[in-house]
């Protein structure tokens, strides 16, 4: 069964080529680091100016809520996926397109910080368990406040492996195993956001190694595509194009949207010892021009009515881990216990090099 057109219209945020962003980006620094504070020319008295991604939704009732509580509406500006999100608040910094951000996630953060993009600020009212997803840095902890996580993992059709009676794969060993050969897609590491979680799994796992273990999985017949969409819509068996792989890089809430109408159980399931935690973040960017208002919504969105509303909009887990979640995601949406990370700071000293790298082994 086709994943939802709701959950498809998250992804595709992740799919934007790194080409492309730097291009917007470049467009975007021409016209905006000449002048004006932030907001300034879109932005009324009493109203948020919110930097985020793509991806963002949530629902008018949430947003209804913060306005009746603080008097600030929110005005939303959407940048691309978190990559470009970061990369044109980089580049902006001095004259910040908005007040706040949220989506920023680990693989970027140290970028954003080390630029001096955002100003310290704590939420007062975050909950107890938003500690286990702070960054570690102490500099990056004050200013970046965690809002969400999700793994990023490999996820098979079940009905295909029963089908063809082929025993499922279980690690990430087992992609490179001949058994496999032909059936895995994965969005490629320089064009997407999960593509990059996966190939930081690949070193957080096989640490110097991760070049071979590259070489392997290509030449097992792993392909590539430019983004999550054309990898799970198109290639993969379960997806809307009813593609020809059973195994696709997703994600660990992606299950629970491959229910048929009328079952109780669905067709596809995450491998969990193959996953990346990524976690966004929201803060407040420096020389806003109403910090009070972005700290109003910063604080807000580690408060309960938002936390509980981030499964069912943004498909993402929230840190506060006393909300109950959606019954299909308490059943089918289960979390790495062990995920694979890379510290931020780590990520960020060697980034280029390793998407360098990888692009050889690939395009060979």
């Amino acid at each position: 069964m086709p994943i939802s057109r709701a959950i498809t219209t998250r992804r595709r945020r992740m799919s934007a080529t790194l080409l492309a962003t730097l291009l917007a980006i470049a467009l975007l620094a021409s016209c905006s680091l000449g002048g004006g504070s932030a907001g300034s020319s879109a932005s009324t008295a009493k109203t948020v100016v919110l930097a985020t991604h793509d991806s963002w939704a949530m629902s008018p009732k949430v947003l209804r809520e913060f306005t009746r509580r603080s008097g600030y509406t929110v005005k939303v500006e959407k940048n691309g996926d978190a990559g470009a999100l970061t990369n044109k608040l980089v580049l902006t910094k001095g004259s910040p397109i908005a007040d706040a951000t949220f989506g920023i996630d680990n693989t970027f953060a140290s970028r954003a910080v080390d630029q001096g993009v955002l100003t310290a600020y704590r939420a007062p009212h975050r909950p107890r368990s938003a500690a286990s997803y702070a960054l570690p840095d102490p500099k990056e902890a004050a200013r970046m406040t965690p809002i969400d996580y999700g793994d990023v993992c490999v996820n098979i059709d079940d009905v295909w492996f029963r089908k063809h009676r082929v025993t499922p794969p279980r690690t990430l060993d087992d992609l490179a195993r001949p058994a496999y050969r032909n059936l895995f897609v994965t969005p490629g590491a320089t064009t997407s956001s999960p593509g990059l979680a996966f190939l930081l799994a690949t070193i957080a796992k096989y640490g110097k190694d991760w070049p071979a273990y590259w070489r392997r999985l290509m030449a097992n017949g792993t392909k590539l595509t430019s983004g999550w969409s054309d990898a799970y819509d198109v290639d993969f068996t379960a997806g809307g194009g009813h593609g020809s792989r059973p195994i696709v890089l997703s994600y660990a809430s992606s299950p629970p949207f491959t229910i048929p109408k009328g079952a109780s159980r669905p067709t596809t399931s995450a491998l969990l010892d193959t996953c990346f935690r990524q976690v966004e973040y929201a803060g407040v960017l420096a020389g806003a021009r109403d910090p009070a208002g972005a700290k109003a919504f910063v604080d807000f969105m580690t408060q309960r009515s938002f936390q509980a509303a981030l499964p069912e909009n943004m498909y993402v887990f929230p840190v506060d881990r006393s909300v109950s979640l959606p019954p299909d995601w308490a059943k089918f949406a289960r979390t790495a216990s062990k995920p694979f990370t890379v510290p931020p700071a780590e990520i960020a000293r060697n980034r280029d090099t390793w998407l360098r790298q990888w692009g050889e082994i690939t395009s060979r």
